[in-house]
């Protein structure tokens, strides 16, 4: 395989001499700000294992697009330069038959969900304006003639086009509430909020009184666009993370069919009610095609003909994990069909086959992502691939569908699926140069035996040059979710592979509560997070700790979200298993945590709803600090200042018992970071200090 050499040659429009017509908008660019392949610096590979700074080194590939034609793939690679603390997304193309990639941008700030315009001859994607705000841009496939579309007054969200070309439909948040500001304009500098009602932050924002809109608008005239959902206090996209595959054109143009919440403040804090609306352009006139279904309807997708929308549907109102189901809306019939009712498992990233008597989706199943179609006229389901691998997007180009995959040891990269052959493609192969000059070392797939006689699937991912006559420390890995898959995942902080590079082994048991292995087995960790899924866990790591290459002297337990309250409950009923804990940003007290959380549904249906009920629900008993009395492991505790679904004052309270306790303990605290950690040097320092932590307990 040939070493892909980039062009980062910046084209003369995007220069810092751009000069604006009726044609193309100004540019700035400042080369110094500049964050491309070539200029950052060069990690040291010499111990050809992996390591923070190589990490931070990799190209992070997105989703494709593919060219109306089906020829050729439109995508973005995101480099960091940790010394800058921050990363830059550019444009490349590259043919669906494979080849060296084409970079078509070269500028300062990211180029943001770049699309093909429907007649394949422009790309577009967000980029700021001369005033800072995300507007719509289009430029040529090579990146020449750069011309802003849209001129909105606040941040364009997400995008597309009308399958003629002629209108575009976007996104933007519309200010609906008074603020403080508003209230008492003669203190302007105040910076107060005043809350009447739930929802008041969300995830890692405080509301704002703004609400995300739909608008509809001829290309040429986006400044006096239709406004879908005027006045009202809801949102489309529902956050916080809904994008555009929550809005859709269908294929004449004449209709758009887009998911909304409509709920808000406390409703929408105990509601997963969403559901799918279909707007008519010429009346204007708006439709629920998913109305007495109480749980979540999402991601609709339009028949290549327009009589059918696929979306996938939860059935159990308040369950965010509850089964994704293949839906299908029949619009002439005005009926819905449920597709997948003898599929035990999730169906989503729809895409319909090109004569619409298919429909291709994604699904994780026994802990890798894989591919599948349903046909319509038999109502068979097909496996498209199989492996050890994840698929995390989909497109149809032609005879091929084309998706992002990963794997423990393989960053996010392009492949191409053949639909007859079933054979599989890599497209892209931008960390290959990297990827050759270190040693990842391997992943074992194991099946345990749980204590109820049940299969557990175990990844057991071993240190490079690993050495089975040498006994090793070993980290029991305690996945976050709680119903989040333990996959062939390629994660920039929990990385398995960074993990065994620092010559730990790594147990990441798919305990309980994940979906991939059937809805009873996802199902049943909800109001029994102290039961069946702690044992899994002992199960786990008690299977490993008997090979002769594990020291089970030297055990430590580590975890997220869900996988820091899993730490946290280890703690206090591990029998000397254990000798260091890392919990990020766990729960610690179920009181404390369901009086701040925001999204009040997931708390009322995994832990069975507030602690102040009569009786007091069981779930309660399972809360951590009920068992600190048998606290007695050193502990690291991490969280994020702007972490809203768990708040940080769970980790302090972890802490402060660990230190009232004497228990060797440590604080690590982001105050600007939130359930994640994605600033460069944020992360770096994160990567550290988890290891510090691990040397100090386990290695010495």
């Amino acid at each position: 395989m040939k070493k892909i050499i980039f062009s980062i040659a910046i084209l003369a429009i995007m220069s810092t001499s751009c000069k604006k017509n009726e044609n193309q908008a100004t540019v700035e660019v400042d080369d110094s700000e500049l964050i491309t392949k070539d200029n950052r610096p060069v990690p040291d590979f010499s111990k050809g294992i992996l390591t923070e700074e190589i990490l931070w080194y990799f190209g992070r590939v997105s989703a494709p697009s593919v060219s109306p034609d089906g020829k050729t793939l439109l995508y973005s690679v995101k480099y960091f330069d940790y010394r800058k603390n921050k990363g830059n997304a550019e444009l490349y193309t590259v043919p669906v038959a494979g080849g060296t990639p084409t970079q078509v941008s070269s500028t300062p700030d990211d180029e943001l969900q770049p699309i093909w315009l429907p007649d394949g001859k422009k790309i577009a994607f967000l980029y700021p304006d001369k005033d800072g705000l995300l507007q719509v841009f289009e430029a040529n496939p090579n990146g020449s003639m750069r011309r802003q579309v849209t001129h909105a007054p606040s941040d364009v969200n997400g995008f597309s086009f009308s399958p003629d070309g002629k209108n575009i439909l976007f996104t933007r948040n519309v200010k609906l509430d008074t603020t403080a500001i508003d209230r008492y304009p003669d203190l302007p500098k105040n910076t107060a909020k005043i809350y009447d009602d739930l929802m008041y932050r969300h995830w890692d924002a405080w509301a704002d009184g703004t609400y995300a809109h739909l608008f509809i608008a001829p290309v040429n005239d986006t400044e006096n666009a239709v406004e879908l959902l005027k006045g009202e206090r809801f949102h489309s996209p529902v956050p916080s993370s809904g994008g555009m595959e929550e809005a859709v054109w269908s294929p004449d143009g004449k209709k758009i069919a887009y998911c909304c919440k409509r709920a808000t403040g406390k409703d929408f804090a105990l509601s997963t009610n969403t559901d799918i609306f279909i707007y008519d352009l010429a009346s204007q006139q708006t439709i629920n095609i998913t109305e007495g279904n109480q749980g979540y309807d999402m991601d609709p997708v339009w028949s290549p003909d327009g009589s059918k929308i696929a979306w996938w549907s939860m059935e159990t109102p308040g369950f965010e994990s509850d089964k994704k189901r293949l839906m299908i809306y029949d619009v002439k019939k005005d009926s819905s069909d449920y597709c997948t009712p003898d599929f035990d498992y999730n169906a989503e990233s729809f895409v319909w086959s090109d004569k619409g008597d298919k429909v291709y989706f994604l699904s994780c199943v026994e802990a890798t992502y894989q591919v599948y179609s349903f046909d319509l006229a038999s109502r068979a389901i097909d496996t498209l691939t199989c492996g050890d691998h994840d698929y995390n997007s989909l497109a149809l180009a032609g005879n091929k569908l084309i998706a992002t995959m990963t794997r423990h040891d393989l960053p996010a990269e392009i492949f191409s699926i053949d639909l007859e052959t079933k054979q599989t493609k890599q497209i892209t192969f931008t960390n290959k140069d990297i990827l050759d000059k270190i040693d990842m070392g391997k992943t074992e797939k194991r099946w345990v035996k749980t204590t109820d006689g049940k299969d557990m699937l175990v990844w057991v991912i071993l240190p490079p040059k690993f050495d089975p006559n040498k006994k090793y420390p070993t980290l029991l890995y305690c996945e976050g979710g709680p119903q989040s898959p333990v996959s062939q995942f390629f994660s920039y902080r929990w990385c398995f592979k960074m993990m065994s590079a620092h010559d730990y082994i790594v147990v990441a048991p798919n305990r309980r509560g994940l979906p991939g292995f059937g809805q009873e087995w996802n199902d049943q960790i909800s109001r029994d997070y102290g039961g069946q899924n702690m044992k899994d866990y002992f199960s786990a790591i008690d299977a490993l700790a008997k090979e002769p290459y594990v020291d089970e002297n030297r055990l430590g337990a580590v975890g997220a979200s869900y996988g820091g309250y899993s730490v946290y409950w280890l703690a206090g009923h591990h029998e000397k298993r254990f000798k260091a804990f890392i919990a990020h940003c766990g729960m610690f007290n179920f009181e404390s945590w369901y009086g701040t959380t925001e999204e009040l549904f997931f708390a009322n249906h995994d832990i069975e709803g507030p602690y102040w009920e009569k009786p007091t629900p069981k779930s309660y008993s399972f809360s951590p600090n009920k068992f600190v009395g048998n606290w007695d492991t050193p502990i690291l505790v991490i969280h994020g200042g702007n972490d809203f679904r768990i708040p940080y004052t769970e980790g302090m309270q972890a802490f402060d018992i660990a230190q009232m306790k004497g228990i060797p303990s440590r604080f690590l605290y982001f105050p600007d970071e939130t359930h994640f950690v994605v600033k460069p040097q944020n992360a770096m320092v994160w990567q550290r200090e988890f290891f510090r932590f691990l040397d100090e307990y386990l290695k010495k």
